[in-house]
């Protein structure tokens, strides 16, 4: 293309730049510029002054700092076509070629503040590189080939030579993604290619990396891999770096430091890492601290969390681990307790209650964890037998023994509400074993709940006990009603909507055995 036809303004020097948006029709290509008519005498043929530039529109935005203002000089804003034209660019015939769809063009226009220039010499620009998107969006640029071929290995072998006849022509076809295709191709003549990533982010740096890898731009690739490696990462930007790592191979010197943090790298996975953090909380010592932690690792692990995608970050065997040891404290707590150990322990060592009110908040939120991640029914079992436990709760102290019950009701709880499904026999064995202390406990429950609702205890204990076979039933009905006669909702739960329920279920159970031995009883006379 001629200089005297081209609209490439040379950059001023240590100026900056801006854009001129305008919406006025697409400029005619300097191949299809009409001919001027000849000057009829020799006065004519003066030159006149050029006109003055057009003033900006009003409604021009300026984008001043933008990533694609590095390549400005580098690019024919003219060839920026509207996102609505599929016709080719730059058609070879006349100007009555093939008519095109009608769209609002977009022009952009550079334009330099400071029209004294450096005094050097303007880019060459020998190239046009023509990028066509599947849906007939399309961007030209006019590029320096040396620069180009020097830095994608893809694009040396389509570069026509020089004294290729129409022009030096590359054209991309099928381009996935437009903006990302021309960002790669700006990146080279980026002097500060970090620095423009920096102002790109996370998400168009991951895009121009694909590209990159793509084109065979390794400089690129590089780079884009040092600026991702170097900041942090959204969620869906780490999902989006997963999805370029599984589609393009990059070479291990350059992106081993993006790769140790996409991998996990040591031989431990993320269940033992899973089963560290719960222990490590089990045995913490600050009560506060306990808890906030507790609260942000129920939330990881959590299978509703959006962290958590499946079961694999949950180890089933190291929780119960964890559970049988808490349980071994306790034993071991109310053994000291039983042997004359003093509820104030002595200068050092934290009180009595203190240490076996630990030991209970860290079964119930071991329990949490286990119903969360539908795996809660070996801990039933698991609370069910401990009978030792059972035997010491007989003899301990009140304001030790009502924290076993806080576990119990926690488990009653999660049956009543169906959380857990487990066979007969273990809820049999469960209520044989800890509903007589619940009795005992509730008044200390009521006064010390410690967040627990005793109204919703009472709903769901009820429903718990109405799953047992009838004559287990009768038996655990029997001793709440006795034990509610003589202490009232004071000191025993309500479960009389329970109670009415099993009742009339077995009124009409003896009801229709009646019916059925009268019936027999005939059919035999």
């Amino acid at each position: 293309m001629a200089d005297s036809t081209h609209h490439t303004i040379r950059r001023a020097a240590a100026r900056p730049r801006g854009w001129c948006c305008s919406f006025a029709g697409v400029p005619e290509s300097p191949e299809h510029r009409r001919a001027l008519p000849a000057p009829a005498s020799a006065a004519d043929a003066v030159p006149k002054p050029p006109p003055p530039p057009p003033p900006k529109s009003p409604l021009a935005p300026s984008s001043h700092g933008s990533p694609s203002s590095k390549l400005a000089g580098l690019i024919d804003t003219r060839r920026i076509l509207s996102p609505g034209r599929v016709s080719p660019i730059d058609s070879e015939g006349s100007p009555a070629a093939a008519p095109r769809e009608q769209a609002a063009p977009f022009v952009a226009v550079r334009e330099d503040e400071d029209e004294g220039g450096d005094g050097g010499e303007a880019p060459a620009l020998d190239l046009r590189l023509c990028l066509r998107a599947s849906d007939g969006r399309c961007v030209a640029m006019d590029l320096d080939s040396a620069v180009l071929c020097g830095s994608s290995a893809f694009f040396a072998g389509m570069v026509p030579d020089a004294s290729a006849a129409g022009g030096r022509r590359v054209e991309v076809d099928g381009v996935d993604d437009l903006e990302a295709f021309k960002d790669a191709v700006e990146l080279m003549f980026e002097p500060d290619a970090l620095r423009w990533l920096a102002r790109a982010g996370v998400s168009r740096a991951t895009a121009v990396l694909q590209v990159c890898s793509s084109i065979a731009f390794d400089k690129g690739v590089e780079s884009c891999l040092k600026y991702i490696e170097a900041v942090p990462w959204s969620e869906s930007e780490e999902e989006k770096l997963k999805h370029v790592f599984a589609r393009c191979t990059f070479g291990e010197s350059v992106s081993k430091d993006v790769l140790a943090r996409l991998q996990q790298q040591c031989a431990s996975g993320s269940e033992d890492l899973a089963v560290q953090l719960v222990e490590s909380i089990t045995s913490g010592a600050n009560n506060g601290a306990r808890k906030e932690m507790q609260s942000l690792v129920s939330g990881l692990l959590s299978r509703s969390s959006v962290y958590h995608k499946d079961l694999s970050g949950v180890n089933k065997g190291g929780l119960y681990r964890i559970c049988r040891s808490c349980l071994s404290s306790l034993v071991e707590l109310f053994m000291e307790d039983s042997d004359g150990g003093q509820a104030m322990a002595p200068s050092g060592r934290r009180p009595m209650v203190e240490r076996i009110s630990q030991q209970t908040e860290n079964l119930n939120w071991l329990l949490d964890i286990l119903l969360n991640n539908d795996m809660a029914e070996e801990y039933v079992e698991l609370w069910g037998t401990q009978e030792e436990l059972i035997r010491m709760h007989e003899r301990a102290s009140p304001m030790f023994r009502y924290e076993l019950s806080r576990v119990s009701a926690s488990v009653f709880m999660a049956l009543g509400r169906g959380r857990i499904q487990c066979p007969s026999d273990t809820r049999s064995q469960l209520f044989r074993g800890w509903f007589r202390p619940m009795l005992v406990d509730f008044g200390w429950l009521q006064r010390c709940s410690k967040g627990l609702d005793v109204r919703v205890l009472e709903e769901n204990l009820g429903q718990a006990l109405l799953t047992l076979p009838l004559h287990l039933q009768q038996s655990l009905f029997v001793e709440w009603f006795q034990c509610f006669a003589s202490r009232g909702t004071g000191g025993c739960p309500n479960l009389s909507r329970a109670f009415q329920i099993w009742f009339l279920c077995l009124q009409s159970w003896n009801g229709s055995m009646h019916a059925g031995w009268i019936g027999s009883a005939r059919q035999s006379a």
